[in-house]
């Protein structure tokens, strides 16, 4: 009678054991799946607080209302008067979809519609043809559109990729720092990918 009693209570302890562990870690230190660090666990991941948005002292020739993107630092730089910037902190293309130029904002959208392009589905068949804007949209909350290029500067649904190359070379943000961005700059700013 004692053996039916111990061995469910020995299995359900062992499944614990096994599935505590790994969850505990993973909510603490994320976990990577292709290159990319996800947060699976049910803890709120942290972003490193150098990724915060703030003003910083910045100094360049390019005129006030001009986006600079610092790929390497995974910093953007809206220009500002007086010698300085604020800075935000960004996620940027992976090892084969970086790219550097220059463009103009040629469009703004809140909630976009995002449509993956073939050459995205193809790599990745999962994906719809188009996604509504929303929540769980991966162009988040705002999108800043970049000449007649595939790519946008976009918020994001998943914080912890800020600091990482992850995309498929857009530039994504935090969804509270890319609306804040929104508002202030304007169709046709200038906007330097380094």
């Amino acid at each position: 009678m004692h053996y039916r009693r111990f061995v469910p209570a020995l299995a359900a302890a062992a499944l614990t054991a096994a599935f505590a562990v790994p969850a505990f870690a993973e909510a603490q230190t994320g976990s990577t799946w292709n290159n990319v660090r996800y947060n699976f666990g049910s803890n709120t991941w942290k972003m490193d607080s150098k990724y915060k948005p703030m003003e910083v002292k910045y100094s360049t020739d390019e005129k006030p209302g001009t986006i600079i993107i610092n790929t390497r630092k995974r910093y953007l730089y809206l220009v500002k008067s007086g010698g300085k910037a604020m800075r935000f902190g960004i996620g940027v293309g992976r090892q084969g979809f970086r790219w550097r130029g220059t463009e103009k904002i040629s469009r703004k959208a809140e909630w976009p519609a995002w449509h993956p392009p073939a050459e995205m589905r193809e790599r990745e068949p999962h994906l719809p043809e188009r996604m509504e804007g929303g929540p769980d949209n991966p162009l988040g909350a705002r999108a800043l559109y970049l000449g007649s290029t595939l790519y946008r500067i976009h918020g994001t649904h998943q914080p912890w990729t800020i600091g990482e190359a992850v995309s498929s070379g857009c530039i994504r943000l935090r969804n509270e720092d890319v609306i804040a961005l929104y508002d202030m700059v304007k169709v046709g700013a200038k906007v330097i990918v380094e």
